[in-house]
């Protein structure tokens, strides 16, 4: 999910989208001091792949082993959202069908959360059956470059899972905090906010997708290497 620095719908130009790349373009890869050990560690930043590649569309394997590949995975999620200036990153948007989410955001009471989910199981409160305020209820995605759309979600949810160890996770969060849980659980069923958008939303949507080609697999971005698509 994209950070909260707003565009409007309404003034989409393609100036604002990257250049398009390919999803095998090169991975920027950086090196990181252990605090602990004092040790290198290499870490990647990998290209988030853009609505139309097949892996967003279909829903994520579980992880089985709880392992060093596992660790090194997550490590390269948190970098690439970092360098992408989201809030939360899944792993289908770097190509990868595993249930894993990242995140890294302010709640609503201003504290910061940062962590991992892994085999996530999300509850949430009924959807209010309302239309969304598009002042207060706009969402992006990082997989949906420079766009943003109203969407109606829960105002709380529960989520249980586990981090990159293995170790059991529990979060309850609402507002603001609630609305990048379910926008990163839907990721790993297979479902973009896009997806979820009302009759009227939904129209406006799809003549965006039509004019910047987001109906095709192989587009992808590089952050930290191309325009930041939602202007940070």
């Amino acid at each position: 999910m994209r950070s909260t620095a707003e565009q409007s719908v309404d003034t989409i130009t393609e100036a604002a989208l990257p250049p398009r790349s390919r999803p095998s373009a090169a991975i920027g890869r950086s090196l990181r001091r252990s605090q602990v050990t004092d040790t290198i560690v290499l870490m990647a930043i990998h290209p988030i792949v853009v609505y139309g590649e097949p892996v967003l569309h279909r829903r994520a394997e579980k992880i089985t082993e709880f392992d060093e590949d596992l660790a090194e995975l997550v490590a390269d999620m948190h970098e690439t959202l970092d360098a992408s200036n989201g809030v939360g990153l899944a792993a289908p948007q770097i190509g990868v069908g595993k249930s894993i989410f990242v995140f890294n955001a302010d709640d609503d009471y201003g504290v910061r959360r940062r962590g991992t989910f892994v085999n996530p199981v999300l509850i949430a409160s009924k959807v209010p059956d309302t239309r969304p305020d598009p002042d207060d209820e706009t969402e992006g995605c990082l997989s949906v470059p420079s766009l943003d759309f109203p969407l109606k979600r829960a105002d709380r949810v529960t989520v249980n899972g586990f981090d990159e160890k293995g170790e059991p996770v529990t979060l309850s969060a609402d507002g603001w905090f609630a609305r990048i849980m379910q926008h990163e659980y839907d990721h790993l069923q297979g479902t973009l906010y896009v997806d979820r958008l009302d009759k009227r939303w939904s129209k406006k949507w799809k003549k965006a997708q039509e004019a910047h080609g987001y109906d095709q697999p192989g587009l992808s971005w590089m952050p930290g290497v191309d325009p930041d698509p939602f202007g940070h």
